[in-house]
């Protein structure tokens, strides 16, 4: 059997992290290493105890989840994390993903979810919950009728398939999904979803699905 997931919980209110905690504990692939209730705190921890996963609330005193994320990605960048808040601001989204989060997810969720999401991220998959998902495609929508009003900038030309796989990572969809939506294998998807990588010069596919909303490389019918 495998190493169990080490997990670090952050997040500024104790009930909430003795509650996850219990739910991931009562895993049995899932080992929860620490906890911290601030960035500082986690950044800290995170040296000490190297998680696989980091659960990581936005809103926090002293130092911010998302200056948290910067900071482990930077020391540690194998360490996955996914971000569990109550902000739905487009903002911390983008500047999450900017800051190397793996996964963007609102405490709507069920508690019961986190477990299945920690999976997920840790073999490599990118999660947003759909709500935010829905305001990345908005966006998309609402590029489509200020395409005329800019000019036309130069940017990393993408194939039309490589699009359509971009376009599908936006929903929230993972590689299996994109795979059976478009008619080709998981390791097809993984390979547009790498090549997609390396033209835009980024990191992970959340990166890249922001990055196309900002440079509006993407035009959705």
């Amino acid at each position: 059997m495998d190493e169990s997931i080490k997990v670090m919980i952050v997040d500024d209110h104790a009930l909430f992290r003795r509650g996850l905690q219990m739910v991931l504990e009562s895993e049995p692939d899932i080992d929860v290493v620490a906890e911290a209730s601030d960035g500082h705190e986690a950044i800290e921890k995170a040296e000490n105890f190297t998680p696989d996963v980091v659960l990581m609330d936005v809103r926090m005193p002293k130092r911010s989840g998302i200056e948290a994320t910067r900071a482990i990605k930077s020391t540690a960048p194998s360490t996955k994390i996914l971000m569990l808040t109550i902000s739905d601001e487009e903002a911390d989204l983008y500047e999450a993903i900017k800051a190397g989060a793996s996964g963007y997810l609102l405490k709507e969720i069920s508690i019961d979810e986190v477990s299945d999401a920690v999976r997920s991220v840790h073999s490599g998959q990118s999660l947003i919950s759909p709500s935010m998902a829905s305001k990345l495609l908005t966006e998309f929508a609402a590029m489509v009728k200020r395409k005329d009003e800019r000019a036309s900038v130069p940017g990393p030309r993408l194939t039309d398939r490589e699009l359509e796989v971009l376009k599908l990572v936006a929903k929230g969809m993972n590689n299996r999904d994109i795979g059976s939506e478009l008619f080709i294998s998981e390791n097809t998807v993984k390979n547009h979803v790498r090549n997609i990588l390396e033209k835009l010069h980024l990191h992970s596919r959340m990166e890249a699905v922001v990055y196309a909303v900002r440079e509006k490389l993407l035009d959705i019918k």
